[in-house]
């Protein structure tokens, strides 16, 4: 089942780093991307895509909550639609790069995602995904949520699979690595906020058990720690892996 972001889009930018977390995913991003129009599948607020504007590069998005879209638009302006990234509401070969930033685990299905993606792409045209489990840097945090690492590892957007979807979908593939570290400082008390709201879409699918047995002890550990208020300097990196679909030059990233 793809996963909606209706419950959060009020408070979605605010937890997950806003434009200053787009335009650092865009300057990531932006030079793998072939020349042309970019389509941002699950483009949420349109943080990312609004960064990646500029000159000679028009800027499309989909995604499947209304909340999450209209915001969005805010952004954009009329060039974002409602959709499943699944079944894409755009032409074949209409589009020079389709983006997934931080989407393909909550689409549900990644073969037929990446499918889709290799559909509406136009010759020489790029696929490029931020995606997979954060790697976090150690501090007390990542330590003191322990309890939630199955949770929030259990991805169907690792690697292997992602380049094996790609490859299904006569896409090559042209880099697999890393996004630069990013600064995500927090206090252990905002942490444990964010997991009693539930704001992360792992929580979701927690039953009452589940949340005793993994939630409440990363909550407890992260209020127990010594300055529970003070921001730790923690730091993060995501995947990126780059497929191209043939017919065209691909150039250098």
């Amino acid at each position: 089942m793809a996963v909606s972001f209706d419950r959060v889009a009020d408070r979605y930018d605010e937890t997950r780093g806003g434009m200053k977390r787009g335009r650092e995913f865009a300057s990531d991003i932006r030079p793998w991307l072939s020349p042309g129009s970019v389509l941002e599948v699950a483009v949420g607020t349109g943080v990312v895509a609004s960064a990646l504007i500029e000159p000679g590069t028009t800027v499309l998005g989909v995604d499947i909550s209304r909340a999450m879209a209209s915001r969005a638009l805010a952004r954009l302006g009329p060039r974002v639609v409602l959709g499943d990234a699944r079944a894409l509401p755009v032409r074949a070969a209409s589009v020079d790069n389709v983006l997934f930033a931080m989407a393909l685990h909550l689409v549900g299905d990644v073969p037929a995602a990446m499918a889709e993606a290799a559909r509406v792409l136009r010759p020489g045209g790029r696929v490029v995904a931020v995606h997979g489990p954060p790697d976090a840097r150690p501090t007390d945090l990542v330590d003191a949520m322990r309890s939630l690492d199955g949770m929030r590892n259990l991805r169907v957007d690792d690697t292997d699979t992602l380049a094996a979807a790609a490859t299904a979908a006569g896409l090559d593939v042209v880099h697999q690595g890393w996004t630069r570290w990013y600064q995500v400082p927090q206090s252990p008390n905002e942490v444990a906020d964010t997991i009693e709201d539930r704001v992360w879409s792992y929580l979701w699918r927690l039953d009452e058990a589940g949340w005793l047995a993994e939630a409440e002890p990363a909550i407890a550990a992260l209020r127990a720690l010594p300055e529970p208020d003070r921001a730790r300097p923690a730091a993060q990196r995501q995947r990126l892996s780059v497929f191209g679909a043939a017919g065209g030059a691909l150039a250098a990233g």
